[in-house]
């Protein structure tokens, strides 16, 4: 799935590298999330409220607001239900797809070159802060979990850092 400027949410066959869908948005597109079941896509892009998107039709399932500025980054829980959205207004929002009237978390912290790690399970209360030099260029998971990577954009140092989950210990406190 790829999000665009031009206002387009394409989803590719990757295999045979294949435009398989085109979702036209009212602005610009610049993060959507596929759940993982398949059924629904988040959009957030250039406008404060976010869509939840039927991923075979295309249909707006509800907008999601909350945000004060553009978003650039959602995410989803392997359960399908919960999933998040990042805004530049220096907020994480929580949602919950079976209820959207409002988020189920508003997770205030810093911008550009830190990241928040939380603990899901714990209600969100225990967060590790990582800070580094440059911007967050990315951020992702490993599908096991078990490693966190997040890329630097710096003129000079651009990088790839690589965190790795000790089994040992929680992961809040093993990130190194």
């Amino acid at each position: 799935m790829a999000s665009n400027n031009d206002c387009g949410v394409r989803d590719f066959d990757m295999e045979r590298f294949q435009l398989i869908r085109h979702f036209a948005c009212p602005w610009p597109a610049n993060h959507t999330s596929l759940s993982p079941d398949g059924e629904a896509i988040v959009i957030v892009g250039d406008n404060p409220d976010g869509m939840l998107v039927d991923s075979q039709t295309g249909k707006t399932v509800t907008h999601l607001r909350g945000h004060l500025d553009f978003s650039f980054a959602s995410a989803w829980h392997p359960n399908s239900h919960i999933f998040a959205t990042g805004n530049q207004d220096k907020t994480c929002h929580i949602w919950d797809a079976r209820n959207l009237s409002k988020p189920v978390d508003v997770l205030k912290r810093n911008l550009a070159d830190f990241a928040h790690v939380y603990d899901v399970k714990k209600g969100f209360e225990k967060e590790q802060e990582i800070d580094y030099f440059g911007e967050i260029s990315g951020l992702s998971f490993s599908p096991d979990a078990d490693s966190l990577f997040i890329g630097v954009w710096d003129r000079t140092y651009g990088s790839l850092f690589q965190y790795s989950r000790c089994r040992n210990y929680s992961y809040l406190d093993t990130l190194t």
